[in-house]
């Protein structure tokens, strides 16, 4: 008799939720602590760490409910699935943020990066403010949520690849 194989998208939505709120825990004790306006950048190194970790986590687990039975196909699956929703539960904390708790953050953000350039002597006014400016264009909410729901869903499949490719185990 055979088993009923685990669907991967429900499996993948507990996942994706709790990345996604590591990734808000951060960004709010960042944000809350004043780290995110002096550019202190270790505590999203932190995320970098968990990002894979639950990724491969995840797909072990699956493994595990499934039987032990893992398919390539079934790791991409998880994988993406979990970055992907990761990245939507933090593209929506972070339209909240910007809209409502926070609307003047990114001026405050964008005007600090640009007196930290011009500490360094040898910084030309001229380019500074070309990078701000290159800034202020992917502050743009639409366009900073889909950057970051493709970098997730790309660095997922890396990681749901190597994780299938290493646990694989058809039935």
């Amino acid at each position: 008799m055979e088993t009923q194989k685990l669907p991967t998208g429900k499996f993948a939505l507990n996942y994706g939720i709790a990345l996604g709120a590591v990734m808000i825990l951060i960004t709010v004790v960042l944000y809350v602590t004043g780290m995110a306006l002096e550019g202190i950048q270790w505590p999203n190194y932190l995320y970098y760490l968990i990002f894979p970790t639950i990724i491969i986590y995840a797909i072990n687990q699956y493994k595990k409910k499934n039987d032990n039975i893992l398919s390539l196909g079934d790791a991409l699956k998880v994988g993406v699935a979990i970055a992907v929703i990761s990245a939507l539960v933090y593209v929506i904390y972070g339209l909240i943020f910007n809209y409502y708790i926070d609307p003047d953050f990114m001026e405050k953000m964008t005007e600090v990066t640009g007196e930290k350039m011009m500490e360094n002597p040898n910084a030309d006014p001229e380019i500074v403010e070309q990078q701000l400016e290159m800034m202020k264009k992917f502050q743009n909410p639409i366009l900073g949520s889909a950057i970051w729901v493709a970098f997730s869903a790309i660095f997922g499949l890396i990681y749901s690849l190597i994780s299938g490719l290493i646990m694989k185990r058809e039935a």
